[in-house]
């Protein structure tokens, strides 16, 4: 994977960054849950959150593509703080995009910078306009706001003192997209449950009692919320393919360094290097002409190569961990952990049961 997406000075930053900042902790981030705040930050100073967001918000000025590779090159050490990096990013690319100017002068030049710290509320919604669950957020007009209640189970990169994301059906039909600025009363966050990985990613339960949103925090509001998920869609499936990317490249290395001393067992397993590496490239090339396209992209396209991302990257960490032998079982090897990671790629939303949902549906529709 190359890394000229991304000009000199930026690319120079994101290295030392990443090796300096994150590589030491990784195992704190997997093993202890540490949540990774001082690297966050010095990734936005980067423009680690902001390669598609415009100059004028404190952005790179430079397009999806991009972003992803920033993800990727996250992923490779660490698929939790590539996630995070996807979470920051994201929250970006829907401030940048809504019809709606006060929140985006209010929070963008922020979350792009990384001085906000923002989590994305969004797979309950997500799931739901997919058919596959309820909405678990409600609320009504009230004046110029909206009153909201309801819970979400897990939503990552929030505490205190960080911008969520979310969205909400409204009693009288459609729905509406939403910021909640820190300290919002009636806000309550609690733990989850242990995961099995990416324990430092900031991810708690988040509960909304009569919740009162002003005009001035709405992303979308009904007569907008369509063409606005319409919009941000595309970037907000996409930029999920660059953890995958990131954490299988690590995968092939991982089976390569294995090779050096075990190539004579190691030649029977499936899924060698080089065949991964054509793999790798091959959805990587894909990806990013797709990203080039951003909303002009073909919707299931989009889906199909973030299908291939889970599929790909479950390949390649498991060969990893099987190339690695009894060391890929043991809990400090990187196998072990991104075979954790890698679940989670296909795990999150849209899972690739979702994806693949979707793909049908858009294939059946054609056909008809």
């Amino acid at each position: 994977m190359t890394q000229d997406l991304i000009p000199a000075a930026q690319q120079e930053f994101l290295t030392a960054s990443i090796q300096q900042s994150l590589v030491p902790i990784v195992q704190d981030i997997d093993r202890e849950g540490l949540y990774p705040r001082e690297f966050l930050m010095q990734l936005g100073q980067a423009g680690g959150f902001a390669a598609a967001i415009p100059t004028q918000y404190g952005g790179l000025n430079l397009d999806l593509a991009a972003q992803i590779e920033v993800i990727a090159q996250v992923g490779r050490e660490c698929g939790a703080s590539a996630f995070l990096t996807w979470c920051q990013s994201s929250c970006a690319w829907y401030l940048l995009h809504t019809a709606n100017p006060v929140p985006r002068d209010r929070y963008l030049s922020s979350v792009a910078r990384g001085t906000l710290l923002a989590g994305t509320g969004m797979s309950n919604a997500v799931k739901h306009l997919a058919g596959i669950e309820r909405i678990n957020l409600h609320g009504r007009r009230e004046g110029e706001a909206y009153r909201i209640s309801g819970a979400l189970p897990w939503v990552s990169n929030i505490g205190p003192a960080h911008l969520v994301i979310v969205a909400a059906s409204l009693e009288d039909g459609g729905y509406i997209m939403f910021a909640l600025p820190p300290d919002t009363e009636g806000v309550v966050l609690h733990d989850c449950q242990e995961f099995s990985g990416m324990e430092g990613t900031g991810t708690l339960n988040i509960r909304l009692k009569n919740v009162l949103v002003p005009d001035a925090d709405v992303l979308a509001h009904a007569d907008q919320f369509d063409a606005y998920l319409e919009r941000i869609k595309p970037g907000f499936i996409l930029t999920q393919i660059g953890m995958g990317l990131g954490i299988a490249q690590a995968s092939v290395q991982t089976i390569i360094d294995c090779n050096v001393s075990h190539a004579h067992v190691n030649q029977y397993l499936d899924d060698q290097a080089s065949e991964l590496k054509v793999q790798l490239d091959t959805l990587r090339a894909t990806t990013l002409a797709l990203a080039k396209q951003d909303a002009l992209a073909p919707l299931l396209d989009i889906l199909r190569a973030r299908a291939r991302a889970s599929e790909l990257t479950l390949s390649a960490a498991q060969s990893a961990a099987l190339h690695a032998g009894a060391k890929g079982y043991l809990m400090r090897h990187p196998a072990q952990r991104r075979l954790r990671e890698a679940l989670f790629v296909a795990i999150v939303t849209p899972a690739l049961k979702h994806l693949r949902k979707e793909i049908n549906t858009l294939e059946n529709r054609l056909a008809a």
